[in-house]
């Protein structure tokens, strides 16, 4: 059985950006330009959604289901 991958809210913006560049048009879509921000590497997705005003479970959705 193969084992799935999930991003979680204690993951770093920049970790996820590295992970793969789909990523970066989802930040992109909840008006997250992470890409070239400094707090990228420090700040989790849930500090970012908080800071930003972004529902946290609606881009753990997208960055969850992107292909």
């Amino acid at each position: 059985m193969q084992e799935v991958f999930m991003i979680t809210k204690d993951m770093t913006v920049l970790e996820v950006l590295e992970m793969d560049d789909k990523y970066e048009d989802i930040f992109a879509k909840h008006l997250l330009s992470c890409a070239g921000c400094p707090g990228a590497q420090m700040e989790t997705l849930e500090q970012a959604a908080e800071g930003h005003g972004i529902e946290l479970e609606k881009l753990l959705a997208d960055l969850n289901g992107a292909e």
